[in-house]
């Protein structure tokens, strides 16, 4: 029996347009930084939030320039999901519109936090 819990992704407000549309897709990076502010892909895949401690810490390192979008992920095989090496993991390859839903938008900027 596969584990699929139901996983968060974080991504810039500008993203929403194109997320909606393909899908969580890491080739189509480029509307805005990454989470933690890279310009370009880290890996070939999507990184994934566990839990709510997960989930506060990239919204607390938000270098995308402004607010972000809460992305619900399921159907994911948590055995399948690979480690950065930084203890934060992710989905290799890309994941279908199909099996993504905005569940909180324009989160603001968590300065000072």
């Amino acid at each position: 029996m596969l584990d699929t819990s139901n996983l968060l992704h974080i991504s810039s407000v500008l993203n929403r347009q194109s997320i909606a549309r393909h899908g969580l897709d890491w080739s189509r990076m480029g509307a805005a930084r990454g989470i933690a502010g890279s310009r370009r892909p880290e890996v070939e895949g999507i990184f994934v939030c566990r839990g709510e401690e997960e989930t506060g810490f990239f919204l607390q390192i938000n270098n995308t320039g402004g607010p972000v979008d809460i992305w619900s992920v399921d159907g994911i095989d948590e055995g399948l999901l690979l480690d950065n090496g930084n203890g934060f993991v992710y989905q290799p390859g890309r994941i279908p519109a199909t099996r993504v839903r905005l569940v909180r938008s324009d989160v603001p900027l968590q300065l000072g936090s």
